[in-house]
């Protein structure tokens, strides 16, 4: 398995600019851009008909259909974040600012 490393895209970074150009493509010539087209709010609806089908899979303990589901997951994340033109970047950065911050810690600084 590779990863990116500093300086490097990673296969993320590359399906979110892939995301982002598709917003102004034809939605027929694009599944992408069909989404995006019907707007933010259809955009999170697909994101959580995705995220129950993963956590199906995760209960029922198929790990190659939790696998496919994952990548669903995070793809309709992206797009749901592109609708509502949210950086992926920002997202890394968050994650990168709470990193070496107890979980219990970070829930408590936002309240």
């Amino acid at each position: 398995m590779t990863h990116a490393t500093p300086g490097q895209r990673s296969a993320l970074d590359d399906l979110f600019a892939t995301i982002t150009a598709r917003k102004t493509a034809d939605p027929d010539s694009s599944w992408t851009a069909k989404l995006l087209s019907k707007g933010p709010e259809k955009c999170a609806e697909k994101f959580g008909e995705e995220a129950v089908e993963a956590i199906i899979e995760a209960v029922r303990n198929d790990k190659k259909a939790l696998t496919s589901e994952a990548a669903d997951v995070l793809y309709h994340l992206q797009v749901m974040l592109a609708a509502r033109d949210v950086d992926w970047q920002d997202v890394m950065d968050e994650l990168a600012r709470r990193q070496g911050t107890s979980g219990i810690a970070e829930k408590a600084a936002r309240n």
